[in-house]
């Protein structure tokens, strides 16, 4: 097998395993709250990425650690994954996966936005033209598609799945400027996050009434959403003699999550969804024209 094709393996292994969770997140949710959630995904994906140091022989880099780079890691933690998937766990819990995870694709669009203010990038009329089509498409998935007379379903849901983009966007951005190995920082993030939201766990009670029927839901989510699946991308990303081929890859992911949420959790997919999925992923390809 050449090197490429070992890339979209590795790279295909990774948006089928995104293409999952948004299916994932919602069976859990039935059983668990948004905390509880984050709480047993996040000790299963420290299990899973300490066990993929282990085996990659970097364990050794993590007795090498100084209160800087704790520091930092607790930073990031804290984005994500304490806020940003305690923020988007909530969007779900209120939206219909299908609006929840569509919307979800927009953080792109965000990142390049932020990007301008700081990192002092210039603001291209691509991304104004990207921006205006995602947006567009937002309120078509949240008002389902009826724009004339456009009320949403859960504003507060929608405002929640928009503010997860922004903290994702925000993460990725500060992302670059940190000089760490990914495995090892992304472990470390998970590590320290665990004690806010342990310790947001035990100021809102969620320790109480645990559903284990959801648990299994969980630990899925740790492996296939926030631990297995980006070294897999990470390992197709270094692979590949082309990033733009294997980054185009993640516009499969969309269209595989409609087809497990219309199976699995047997949701109907409005056509609203549909038509503001094409504009967003029409937005998201004109942000990439004229990108070397």
């Amino acid at each position: 097998m050449t090197r490429q094709n070992r890339a979209y393996l590795s790279g295909l292994a990774a948006v089928l395993c995104w293409s999952t969770v948004a299916t994932a997140f919602k069976l859990s949710l039935a059983w668990l709250t948004p905390a509880q959630l984050l709480l047993f995904a996040s000790l299963s994906s420290c299990v899973v990425l300490g066990s993929i140091l282990v085996l990659q022989g970097k364990a050794g880099q993590l007795r090498q650690l100084n209160v800087g780079a704790l520091r930092t890691s607790l930073v990031f933690g804290a984005l994500n994954p304490a806020l940003y998937y305690l923020i988007l766990f909530q969007a779900y819990d209120r939206l219909p996966a299908q609006e929840a995870q569509i919307i979800n694709y927009t953080w792109a669009i965000t990142m390049a936005l932020l990007a301008v203010p700081l990192l002092k990038q210039p603001l291209r009329r691509q991304d104004i033209a990207a921006a205006i089509l995602c947006y567009f498409g937002v309120v078509v998935i949240a008002s389902h598609g009826n724009l004339l007379d456009i009320h949403f379903s859960d504003p507060l849901g929608v405002i929640l799945a928009l503010i997860s983009t922004l903290i994702w966007a925000l993460y990725w951005i500060f992302s670059t400027r940190d000089l760490r190995e990914p495995v090892p920082g992304l472990f470390l993030n998970f590590l320290c996050a665990l004690p806010l939201i342990l310790g947001w766990c035990l100021f809102t009670g969620e320790l109480e009434n645990i559903r284990w029927q959801g648990v299994w839901g969980a630990v899925y989510v740790g492996v296939f959403e926030m631990g297995l699946t980006f070294v897999l991308w990470l390992n197709a990303m270094k692979l590949t003699e082309s990033t733009a081929r294997i980054s185009n890859l993640i516009f499969i992911s969309p269209l595989l999550s409609l087809a497990f949420i219309g199976l699995v959790l047997d949701e109907p997919i409005l056509g609203s969804t549909l038509w503001g999925l094409g504009l967003i992923v029409g937005g998201l390809l004109v942000q990439q024209t004229g990108k070397p």
